[in-house]
């Protein structure tokens, strides 16, 4: 079994063999065929994952509007060289992807709405990057959630439609708000980082 050291970064992989290699326990995501190696989370970060996936598994299934999806679903976003990335939450519209449709591997529909949760091993400006592309794909929604500073980034493509929206900063006196994507959907900040 190959571990991460062992990818050159001028070896390029294709989504198939990032399956492969995940069924093998080498977990990871693709960028441009470049494999990237994925760090677990920490637990402030999955506690926070749980909570928010939880209220949105909710509100999908109470409406029968669409998937909802946690860590270590990947999505592939290219095709040659393939980009597969996982987002920390992501759901995806019945519209777009039917339930019953659902692929066993990776999805190729491009979520509606993505959040990505900061971890200690984020890198400088990683979530950025990961946030440009999320929406450069398409994704009409993005939270990006930051556990230590309390706050969520919101990223909508309905604020402004032409090129990359600027991000709203909600804080703890404020509610998660679905918009054109989640009608109806909100969750208080209070209760998405309480202990």
């Amino acid at each position: 079994m190959k571990t991460a050291t062992e990818f050159s970064p001028t070896t390029l992989l294709t989504a198939e063999e990032l399956l492969r290699l995940d069924a093998q326990g080498v977990r990871g995501e693709l960028v441009r065929g470049v494999f990237c190696e994925v760090m677990s989370a920490g637990y402030r970060h999955g506690m926070i994952v749980v909570r928010l996936a939880g209220r949105l598994v909710d509100y999908a299934d109470e409406r029968r509007c669409g998937t909802v999806v946690a860590s270590d679903t990947g999505i592939l976003l290219e095709r040659d060289p393939d980009t597969v990335r996982e987002p920390d939450i992501a759901f995806t519209s019945a519209d777009r992807l039917s339930p019953s449709a659902a692929p066993t591997g990776y999805s190729d529909v491009v979520p509606d709405l993505v959040v990505e949760v900061a971890s200690p091993s984020d890198r400088p400006g990683e979530l950025a990057e990961r946030a440009e592309m999320w929406l450069g794909f398409g994704v009409r929604l993005l939270w990006v959630v930051h556990p230590d500073s309390m706050i969520v980034e919101v990223h909508s493509a309905d604020a402004q439609p032409a090129g990359v929206p600027l991000p709203e900063t909600l804080t703890l006196d404020d509610e998660l708000d679905g918009g054109s994507v989640l009608p109806g959907f909100s969750f208080p900040l209070r209760r998405l980082f309480s202990d």
